[in-house]
């Protein structure tokens, strides 16, 4: 699975503290899904679609 949280948190001029702030994890947490090495809960990926004004299909993307 890859994802486009890091760019789209970018385009929000969003510090990764901050979105961990607003989604209620942890710094390391949005490092560990930006660089590919955690998958959220399904809970976590409709909160940060709803914080990047996006879709969750938006930010991850299933690969073959």
């Amino acid at each position: 699975m890859t994802n486009n949280v890091r760019q789209l948190r970018k385009q929000h001029n969003l510090r990764q503290e901050d979105l961990a702030e607003k989604a209620g994890v942890t710094r390391q947490t949005i490092i560990a899904i930006e660089n590919c090495k955690y998958n959220p809960s399904l809970l976590l990926a409709l909160k940060l679609a709803k914080i990047l004004n996006s879709s969750v299909e938006t930010l991850f993307e299933l690969g073959e």
